[in-house]
């Protein structure tokens, strides 16, 4: 079952195009846990352009950029990313007549980089620092950036109010709208938490009772957690972002990379979708809490991107094996029914 605005509904929007972002479907996932009784549904918004929910922030930020006169007709935005939001930006940036540089770390997809160039945008590469905090080198670099051309602008996606009203006046209203009601349960992947703030917010204006659960990775210092080595990109940060602060999403889930790995398998296999890791971890999060929840309690969740560049690293059996802790074991429980029941 696919739901959502008809095309013509979404022709009509005057928010489609200009915005930069797509109205997308919500699609009930019924062969993810086989046996269970809960309702699963996904909105489905590694449909966008440039295939992440990334499509509808990088508008936003650019909308407001444009609205307070900072960005100037064939200006410059530099932007810190891992990749989603970069690929966003480029495609907008080139619509709109802007340059655009990305500052990425090497932990950055290989596929997502080509992307940016391939819509014209210009890729600047920090080291990974002593300390490991790419993140806070990648803001560092932004920052000298911005100090040798006075006339450049950022987006500051991690403190920027626009990043969070993507959300709160797209993604979430869209989700209610194609259920018919809200979710009991929402799961969103946490980065700048630009997402699970903005659907807060959606929440607690309308008085919905919805539980928001933000999906985090292991080794991101978001929320108090103890930063650590990641190999995989779009999830997690190496610092508290300011966006975080205001963020209080009822609860928080920390997933291991190798549960992302096995998460991504069966969204794959069992319901035909290809997503990233950080929509693998989500499918983990919600694991965990099926045995928990009831078939009168509906789940819903965000697909936060595609698998296409994910290809070569969590799909690929020989990277997961070499690179991810546990890899052998996330290739093999795949063939559970539910293998992330009982996790704490």
């Amino acid at each position: 079952m696919v739901t959502g605005k008809t095309i013509a509904e979404r022709d009509a929007a005057p928010s489609t195009l200009h915005g930069g972002y797509l109205p997308t479907p919500v699609s009930r996932l019924e062969h993810l846990f086989p046996g269970s009784s809960t309702p699963i549904h996904a909105k489905l918004d590694q449909l966008q352009l440039s295939g992440s929910t990334k499509e509808r922030t990088a508008g936003f930020l650019l909308d407001q950029l444009e609205r307070t006169g900072a960005l100037q007709a064939g200006g410059t935005v530099v932007e810190s990313t891992s990749g989603n939001l970069g690929m966003a930006l480029a495609r907008q940036c080139t619509l709109r007549g802007y340059t655009f540089v990305a500052v990425v770390d090497e932990r950055a997809n290989v596929a997502a980089c080509q992307t940016i160039e391939a819509y014209g945008g210009r890729l600047e590469r920090v080291e990974t620092p002593s300390d490991g905090n790419r993140l806070r080198a990648r803001v560092d670099r932004v920052a000298q950036l911005l100090a040798d051309d006075p006339g450049a602008v950022t987006t500051h996606q991690y403190a920027n109010p626009a990043n969070p009203a993507a959300h709160a006046h797209s993604t979430m209203p869209e989700l209610v709208e194609a259920l018919g009601a809200p979710p009991d349960h929402l799961y969103v992947a946490m980065s700048t938490t630009g997402t699970v703030l903005g659907c807060q917010q959606a929440i607690t204006a309308a008085g919905w009772h919805t539980r928001l659960v933000g999906v985090d990775a292991e080794g991101s210092a978001l929320f108090g957690g103890e930063p650590g080595e990641r190999k995989l990109p779009g999830l997690g940060a190496g610092f508290q972002t300011a966006l975080s602060e205001r963020a209080h999403p009822d609860a928080v889930v920390r997933v291991s990379e190798a549960d992302m790995v096995t998460g991504c398998r069966l969204l794959a296999r069992r319901e035909g979708l290809l997503a990233g890791a950080s929509t693998g971890a989500i499918v983990a999060a919600i694991g965990r809490d099926l045995p928990r929840l009831g078939a009168h309690e509906s789940v819903a969740m965000l697909i936060h991107d595609g698998g296409a560049a994910y290809l070569p690293t969590v799909f690929d059996d020989g990277w997961v094996t070499a690179e991810i802790a546990g890899g052998a074991d996330a290739l093999a429980a795949v063939h559970d029914v539910n293998p992330f029941s009982g996790r704490p």
